[in-house]
């Protein structure tokens, strides 16, 4: 029988929190296939490692899609109904930041995608506002930023996970 989740999804925490994971955890339970909308681009070694990392433990129902900066575009072109995975919204947000794109803008657009959506959406994310103010203008700009992203998108999603320690915490 077909799980029913809400049609917006927000999962948060930290590094290494277990947020990928619950969030594929949460699509898997839905009917395949589904859709992995990724940001991340590969600039390293270290990041290259991790992006295969993430694409092994995925099987054949995943498709996967980069949209390092095109993220409401990409969602807005799947397949009607299909379950969709964004990870994630901080590596989006610092693509746009040294794009030089309008954070604003995006992040409204990225909302609207997300209403529209036929299908459910699931979102990943960093919380980085809970450690020390950062010391530079760039890094106190990006936790800003990813602090009213989130909030935007919390207002409007069905259900809100925080992820500690690889522990669920439903916050809405």
């Amino acid at each position: 029988m077909p799980v029913d989740i809400p049609h917006l999804t927000l999962v948060l925490g930290g590094a290494r929190s277990g947020k990928s994971r619950h969030a594929e955890a949460l699509i898997e339970a839905l009917p395949a296939p589904w859709a992995y909308v990724a940001t991340a681009q590969a600039w390293d070694e270290e990041m290259r490692a991790r992006i295969v990392e993430h694409r092994a433990r995925r099987s054949a129902d995943w498709a996967t899609i980069d949209a390092p900066l095109a993220l409401p575009d990409a969602i807005r072109g799947l397949p009607a109904g299909r379950p969709v995975l964004v990870d994630c919204l901080t590596l989006w947000l610092t693509n746009l930041i040294l794009a030089e794109h309008d954070t604003s803008a995006a992040g409204s657009d990225l909302i609207e995608a997300c209403a529209q959506a036929s299908g459910p959406v699931v979102l990943v994310s960093n919380e980085v506002g809970l450690g020390i103010v950062p010391d530079n203008a760039l890094a106190r700009r990006f936790r800003d930023e990813a602090g009213r992203l989130h909030q935007a998108i919390a207002a409007r999603a069905g259900h809100v996970v925080f992820m500690v320690a690889g522990l669920p915490m439903q916050v809405k």
